[in-house]
């Protein structure tokens, strides 16, 4: 019965990690890799389910099921979070409207947009940074390496079309 238990296990956690890619796929318009992905998901989806209805007697068997599903959302969104997949957009306000942090961004590849803002205390500059989602951290990091004090929204585009940005990020 272990042995069974462990099949249903590992199976759930593989179908739902599938589950969770073929949706984070979807949701990037990634529409054929996600299609071709389901085709596997719903083989694993079959077996696993075939094999818990074989054993429905077995409480543990649903337990085990269950509890493959949840583990299975986490390791789908690691997998997604290793892979980033997509673009994200960093909104960065500096202090200093001098600041020399659009030129250290620029030598290191990014495109960045500026403009002059006006806050409560006074003029602010205003960064716009187009960036690969796998790059987002070391981004971060160069930005608060020069501005410590940097407010940074992120936010995720749907589509990208034109300008430096895309000659920039498909390579």
């Amino acid at each position: 019965m272990f042995t069974i238990l462990l099949a249903i296990f590992t199976i759930q956690i593989v179908y739902v990690s599938f589950f969770t890619l073929r949706m984070i796929l979807t949701l990037k318009g990634q529409r054929y890799l996600a299609a071709a992905l389901s085709t596997v998901e719903i083989i694993i989806y079959v077996l696993g389910l075939n094999m818990v209805l074989k054993y429905l007697d077995e409480p543990i068997s649903l337990i085990v099921y269950a509890a493959g599903y949840g583990i299975g959302v986490l390791v789908g969104s690691w997998i997604e979070d290793k892979i980033a997949l997509g673009y994200v957009v960093l909104k960065v306000i500096v202090n200093n409207p001098e600041s020399d942090l659009p030129n250290h961004l620029r030598d290191h590849g990014y495109g960045v947009t500026t403009w002059i803002g006006s806050g409560r205390d006074g003029h602010r500059l205003m960064l716009e940074v187009l960036s690969r989602r796998k790059n987002r951290n070391k981004l971060y990091a160069s930005i608060l390496d020069i501005e410590p004090k940097a407010f940074i929204v992120t936010s995720e585009p749907s589509h990208l079309h034109g300008g430096f940005w895309t000659k920039v990020t498909r390579r």
